[in-house]
């Protein structure tokens, strides 16, 4: 078994399921998952001093309360030299959170940042138009016509949010390993499957959790 460590960066259009996916394989892998919130999370097992990135953050909640309205401004409504300044501390974090331990990272560009690691795998996750409506409709109990504003505006945003810091879509093939159809397998089938191709990827023990 290796034991060397390893990251999992995972992209996702909205409404396909890749945040409960990524989950469910931090379980199966046993490893930490980190998302939208990394700035906070990353600071609190880190112990790293960002007072003033905390600070930035709360001005984010603060003019976009709605949950959906947070993933349409991924650093917020700010000026676009603090929406900078965030970006960098969640490069600087996502960078210490993989020298420290293996880990999943959900967005955030975090293909791009961790581009030059070594051991890393890069997940696109995808789906059917017709099908993401129906896991906004199930899941997130969105109306239709919520769930197709939703997936246009928030798949726009991530895009422009991707191209402006990566300078390249989340879904360019060029830079990711694995593109994935959710729909096909579904969460569980889905999260087995990529957990299987990182074990034998990196020879990792296997994990039977359900």
């Amino acid at each position: 078994m290796s034991d060397k460590k390893y990251v999992v960066t995972i992209a996702r259009q909205f409404g396909s399921l890749g945040r409960p996916i990524a989950k469910l394989m931090s379980k199966k892998l046993g490893v930490e998952y980190y998302d939208r919130d990394i700035v906070e999370q990353a600071a609190k097992k880190l112990n790293l001093p960002v007072s003033q990135i905390d600070e930035l953050e709360e001005k984010v909640k603060k003019t976009s309360t709605n949950s959906y309205k947070r993933m349409m401004y991924p650093l917020g409504t700010q000026s676009s030299t603090e929406q900078d300044r965030i970006f960098e501390a969640q490069q600087n974090i996502m960078k210490f959170l993989v020298e420290r331990e293996s880990c999943i990272i959900v967005g955030r560009c975090s293909d791009f940042v961790l581009s030059d690691e070594e051991n890393a795998v890069h997940i696109y996750i995808y789906a059917p138009y017709e099908q993401r409506v129906k896991n906004c409709v199930n899941d997130l109990h969105l109306s239709e016509e919520e769930a197709k504003k939703m997936i246009r505006s928030v798949d726009e945003a991530r895009d422009n949010y991707h191209m402006h810091y990566a300078g390249f879509l989340p879904s360019d093939p060029k830079h990711k390993t694995i593109m994935i159809d959710s729909s096909s397998l579904g969460v569980e089938g889905t999260a087995e499957y990529l957990v299987d191709f990182i074990q034998k990827k990196f020879d990792l023990k296997t994990y039977t959790l359900n």
